[in-house]
């Protein structure tokens, strides 16, 4: 892990309703198929771990995980297009998987496109590994991609 980001002044944060404005646009500047504004403020208040990685220079990036029945599910992890390779995405990662484990979660899920390469050496590299595939699960401009689907076990905090 870098120590980069702390040096930053970089911080991880709860998301707030006002910052969906700004992670709209990171989101539509980031994926062809991005969730919409409205997806974000369902997930704040379905109370699911909404988190946003705070620079001095704004927003750098934001996380989406559900956390129940001793399982994790990261449902969107993204740094912004700018700041992608500097280490950040592996150190929010890390962070999250911290929080998952404090919420007592003993697994961790996620889905990965096969066509985006740098995301899956980022979650090989935290200890992530293809336990599957769901078939036409992702949007693409002539039809569906199938998703990798990736886990890895984590360690229960004690009391």
């Amino acid at each position: 892990m870098s120590a980069a980001p702390e040096t930053l002044a970089t911080k991880i944060r709860p998301m707030r309703r006002a910052d969906i404005v700004e992670i709209d646009l990171i989101e539509r500047l980031t994926y062809p198929f991005p969730w919409s504004a409205g997806i974000f403020r369902d997930c704040l208040q379905t109370g699911y771990v909404c988190r946003v990685l705070d620079t001095a220079e704004g927003l750098a990036g934001y996380a989406v995980m559900s956390v129940s029945a001793g399982e994790a599910h990261m449902l969107n992890l993204c740094i912004r297009q700018e700041r992608q390779r500097e280490g950040l995405g592996s150190w929010f990662l890390q962070r999250l998987i911290v929080e998952a484990t404090r919420l007592r979660a003993e697994r961790m899920f996620l889905e990965v496109r096969p066509s985006n390469r740098a995301a899956q050496r980022l979650y090989e590299g935290a200890g992530f590994s293809r336990i599957g595939i769901r078939r036409g699960y992702y949007p693409v401009a002539d039809g569906r991609e199938d998703a990798l689907v990736l886990a890895r076990s984590l360690r229960v905090a004690p009391d």
